[in-house]
């Protein structure tokens, strides 16, 4: 069995409570219908409220605006409760806000925080964070979309693609490039668009896993959006957005080891009462290998996970030492997790291969996670250069 009892030195009781709440809700309100849901390609926008009922939305924000004061371990729960439905698709667009809202928070104005943050904290409003564009998505110096100013608006070109919750948001944090004539990060600004802007446009993507999120095409032909709108200073953006992908790449290795340990679960499941001439799977010692080896790279995920959690919650070691190893322990994790579905469909057989399986669902969403919040060839690069080498 995995190790199950958490570490003192990262949890306290009032984590555990929170973990129950979690796990509730979680079998509750997901777990059941997480299979029509992803067949459904959608699910219940009333979920939102749901969450934000339990403090889930408002997690690490200010009680002013609605949010629950908590450090990072709260979020690693969470996301590692919220795997045991099997959906990433859930996870994903449930938690869009996590990527959209945060330079919000940090840059916004006053005025737009206490205007955004709410309705989107208490579930009332869905955020999507654009960055990705059909040319590229981890250069995110080279984008082509354009606000240009003009009096007291911009006036905004281009398009995004595989954008999360990008069909059903009510709010997008879009990276633009505000400065025409600079073509790198100095030319990179945030611009809040809201979902009625005339000249605003969304289309329907389909993929391969993650079902049950809606993933969209944007396009803005000649959107006026209010000056008012720009997050934070003017050409100043590419910091925040390479902030913010410090926090996604962490909370994707959370999920990422929460879905591996669903894996691991089903899988012993299913192996001890799957028999084979006479004996029940498990007592193949070439099975009882692949168990172990699944809990030997889901122990280490998590280790790494929560000393990196901890490091970042404390500031504890050098920035630039912190985002390398948040690089590597992105792509550890869902090496982990790619390591575990696999071996998990492969000891489930046939049943492995049918849908409406824990295991054959995360099987199809292993790639989104290698890919999405920078690939793991992008995440070797910056780490090598964060570490000088």
């Amino acid at each position: 069995m995995l190790n199950t009892h958490p570490n003192p030195n990262y949890y306290t009781p009032e984590h555990e409570q929170f973990r129950n709440t979690m796990r509730a809700f979680v079998a509750r309100e997901i777990a059941p219908f997480a299979n029509d849901w992803d067949e459904a390609e959608e699910f219940p926008r009333e979920l939102y409220r749901q969450a934000a009922e339990i403090g889930l939305l408002g997690l690490g924000y200010p009680e002013e605006f609605g949010g629950t004061p908590a450090d990072i371990f709260y979020s690693l729960i969470a996301s590692d409760e919220l795997a045991q439905a099997g959906s990433g698709g859930v996870l994903a667009s449930l938690l869009s806000h996590t990527i959209a809202a945060p330079p919000i928070l940090a840059a916004g104005s006053q005025a737009m925080k206490a205007r955004i943050l709410p309705p989107i904290l208490a579930g009332e409003k869905i955020a999507a964070l654009a960055i990705t564009e059909p040319s590229g998505g981890s250069d995110v110096a080279a984008i082509k979309t354009t606000a240009i100013r003009g009096g007291d608006h911009y006036v905004v070109n281009g398009e995004k693609t595989f954008i999360t919750s990008g069909i059903r948001a009510d709010y997008f944090t879009v990276a633009v490039r505000t400065n025409p004539v600079d073509k790198g990060a100095g030319g990179v600004s945030l611009l809040l668009i809201e979902r009625d802007t005339p000249g605003f446009t969304r289309t329907p993507l389909k993929k391969m896993g993650w079902w049950a999120s809606d993933t969209a095409h944007l396009y803005f032909d000649n959107c006026r959006v209010p000056a008012a709108n720009l997050i934070g200073e003017e050409n100043q953006g590419f910091r925040l957005i390479m902030r913010n992908f410090n926090s996604e790449r962490l909370g994707m290795a959370a999920g990422a080891c929460g879905f591996a340990k669903v894996c691991f679960e089903d899988a012993l499941a299913w192996v001890r009462e799957r028999k084979t001439f006479g004996q029940p799977l498990v007592e193949r010692q070439v099975i009882r290998h692949k168990l172990v080896d699944m809990a030997m790279k889901i122990e280490a995920t998590r280790a790494l996970l929560e000393d990196l959690a901890w490091r970042v919650e404390h500031r504890a070691g050098d920035a630039n030492l912190l985002v390398a190893q948040t690089c590597m322990l992105k792509n550890f994790a869902t090496q982990t997790m790619q390591f575990c579905a696999d071996q998990a469909v492969q000891m489930l057989g046939g049943m492995g291969y049918m849908r409406g399986e824990r295991v054959e669902r995360i099987y199809r969403e292993v790639k989104v996670n290698m890919i999405g919040g920078g690939a793991e060839e992008i995440m070797k690069d910056l780490a090598a250069k964060q570490m000088k080498l």
